[in-house]
């Protein structure tokens, strides 16, 4: 099944399906396959318009699984959530990718946007499979080192835009890439704060755009003094403020652990524009 076009123009759900024990919001409550399969369908009866399966924990200093450990992880939770709707695959791996795809999944989200291994392009192209490219400047053992800019957005714009033309040049169909700025990739609390309020950029590169703003650390320190940052699973009511904020600059799909205060959130701002009664 393919990712569904919204039927009113709010953002799409993508829940997140974490198969991992050490990611930084929920790390090991879904790493059993059965685990992740039942919370991927709580997340879908909730509302999720996609689901995003996981192997890898990008968080900031996080080390990779094996590519036989991360095939492990993903490839039966995606077949049996595949059975009841659209999946992502979030992988940097192009072996990942394809396995994924045989066992039913219609999007691949690389974090790397094809940049981790060279083959991604090659098999987007193939595949003909829409493809998230998110903004990357290195693994997650590293990146936070490379969070410099003189201009966050109009750099995020710029790099973000000579994926586009190495994916195109790879044969990737313009129309199959997605745009993800990586809030939270090689980025402090200014650099997404200043990408959040400068979405519009973003959207004016002309592609889809899927934002990922759930549960990450900006959102535990904003406000708060250091030493009372909200922790992870505290951060779901300044997600739902970002997605709220979202859905007024025309992003394609939101990436959120949970999906009811999102699609609240959602539902407010519909009613705000006149689409509810």
């Amino acid at each position: 099944m393919t990712p569904p076009a919204p039927s009113v123009p709010r953002p799409l759900v993508m829940g997140v399906v974490n198969v991992t024990p050490d990611s930084f919001s929920d790390g090991g409550s879904w790493f059993a396959a059965d685990a992740a399969v039942a919370h991927g369908r709580l997340l879908r009866e909730q509302g999720a318009d996609i689901l995003d399966v996981g192997g890898e924990s990008t968080r900031p200093g996080a080390e990779r699984p094996s590519p036989a450990e991360e095939a492990r992880r993903v490839l039966d939770v995606v077949r049996d959530l595949a059975e009841d709707g659209p999946v992502s695959i979030d992988t940097m791996r192009a072996e990942i990718a394809a396995a994924a795809l045989d066992a039913g999944a219609t999007l691949v989200n690389d974090v790397s946007g094809g940049l981790a291994d060279p083959e991604m392009a090659a098999l987007a192209a193939e595949r003909r499979v829409p493809f998230v490219a998110m903004h990357w400047r290195g693994h997650s053992a590293h990146m936070q080192g490379r969070a410099q800019y003189d201009d966050v957005v109009a750099e995020v714009c710029r790099e973000l835009t000579a994926r586009v033309e190495a994916l195109t040049e790879a044969g990737v169909r313009p129309g199959d890439i997605i745009l993800d700025p990586g809030l939270g990739f090689a980025k402090n609390a200014h650099h997404n704060w200043e990408v959040l309020r400068r979405l519009d950029e973003v959207v004016a590169l002309g592609h889809r755009v899927l934002l990922g703003t759930s549960r990450k650390t900006f959102l535990g320190s904003v406000g708060r003094a250091a030493g009372e940052e909200r922790a992870p699973l505290e951060r779901d009511a300044a997600t739902a403020a970002t997605t709220f904020h979202a859905s007024g600059h025309g992003v394609w799909a939101v990436r959120v652990h949970d999906v009811v205060s999102t699609r609240d959130a959602l539902d407010v701002a519909d009613a705000l524009r006149g689409g509810l009664s």
